[in-house]
């Protein structure tokens, strides 16, 4: 499968996206009252850290993905 320049770069683009937003995001759960039982994490600060964690590993696949897209059409057809 061939992807042009502009769907290579809009891959990274999202990649980049989700590395700006669900940091930040982690840290206001990590401020969240709701996140601590005391000094424990609740199920609260669980859900959402597992969400933050998949979010950033699809993030990251698909800006290595739109990486690797935007090298080949810049190598060209047949191009690694």
């Amino acid at each position: 499968m061939v992807i042009s320049r502009r769907w290579a770069a809009f891959l990274v683009g999202v990649g980049v996206w989700s590395w700006l937003i669900w940091p930040r995001f982690a840290l206001a759960i990590w401020n969240d009252d709701r996140a601590w039982s005391g000094d424990r994490p609740t199920a609260f600060f669980w859900v959402h850290a597992l969400l933050i964690v998949v979010s950033l590993t699809l993030g990251t696949a698909v800006a290595v993905l739109g990486v690797k897209a935007w090298r080949r059409v810049r190598s060209g057809p047949g191009g690694s």
